[in-house]
């Protein structure tokens, strides 16, 4: 059960949850916060535009912002300027101090009060305290962000590249171009990795998985690859540990569960095996995977029962 690269539908590109939570650096555990508190609605499949959506949370969530404090103001921007059906995306919004700032043609808008501010700056980076933009600081922002764009366009043309099951030389061209232009680009290094991992070069999957976790320490797909990448080497104490790391970040990691299943039952470890089945089949119950993990915890629980003496 290795993962890697995202599901393009057709030409409009589908994300699922697992390959937009992979995206944008997210755990599971962090999206359904974000759903409870109405700041992303929940779906199974995702457009470029709502992938969007989940970054700038993202961002503001860097400014260590709370997640009632930006509800409250993605809402008062809704009812404030007509038009906005999502200021994650329809607007610019930036981050000042503890506030949260919208740029609206060419005004700045604190978004929480509705009220005009006076801004000196189109954007965070430049010295208001001499009124005037730090233009070195503000070119090298630009320079980044163009950076950031070329990385994710030649990362979704692997993407495309390897759905449509392209030459393997160019899909990893596409990823090594994305990594070169953002070396922390954990999903482009994770499917890299799985590039290799499948052609049964494990050495060279192992060092982009592990450059994907050096990026992300919280990356629970690159933890849940390296599993399997051990796992398959016969390192079973090393793929144990990244299979429980990858459930430490994310607890309702199906294929996870699934594959500590079948190691802890290879081990003969039967309770353990057995609680994992269990696991995995009230997460996914419905899967393709499901009947076959019946089956085995059908088989394990049968093995564990001790008949007793007939009555007499």
């Amino acid at each position: 059960m290795l993962q890697s690269a995202l599901t393009v539908v057709a030409s409009r590109q589908e994300f699922t949850r697992t390959d937009v939570l992979r995206m944008a650096g997210v755990s599971a555990r962090q999206m359904r916060r974000w759903e409870r508190s109405g700041l992303i609605e929940e779906a199974v499949s995702y457009d470029f535009r709502q992938l969007l959506a989940l970054r700038v949370l993202v961002q503001l969530k860097a400014s260590k912002l709370r997640p009632d404090k930006i509800r409250r103001a993605l809402d008062s921007v809704r009812q404030k300027l007509e038009g906005i059906a999502n200021p994650l995306t329809d607007l610019k919004l930036y981050v000042d101090g503890k506030r949260i700032h919208a740029r609206v043609a060419g005004q700045h808008l604190d978004a929480e009060s509705g009220q005009l501010v006076l801004a000196f700056h189109d954007e965070p980076g430049y010295d208001t305290a001499v009124m005037l933009p730090r233009r070195d600081e503000e070119e090298r922002a630009a320079a980044s962000r163009r950076k950031q764009k070329e990385a994710e366009s030649w990362f979704l043309r692997g993407v495309e590249l390897e759905q449509a099951d392209g030459p393997r030389e160019k899909i990893v061209d596409a990823y090594r171009v994305a990594i070169a232009l953002d070396p922390h680009f954990s999903a482009a290094l994770v499917n890299l990795g799985t590039v290799y991992f499948t052609q049964r070069d494990l050495a060279r999957a192992e060092k982009y998985y592990e450059r994907a976790l050096e990026a992300n320490p919280n990356y629970a797909l690159a933890h849940f690859n390296l599993g399997n990448l051990h796992d398959e080497r016969g390192e079973i104490e090393q793929a144990r540990r990244h299979y429980l790391a990858a459930l430490d970040i994310d607890g309702n990691y199906a294929d996870a569960h699934y594959n500590l299943a079948l190691l802890y039952q290879n081990s003969r470890e039967t309770m353990k095996a057995v609680r994992h089945w269990r696991t995995y089949l009230k997460i996914d119950p419905g899967s393709q995977w499901a009947e076959a993990a019946r089956r085995e915890l059908n088989r394990l629980i049968a093995s564990t029962v001790v008949p007793g003496r007939r009555a007499r």
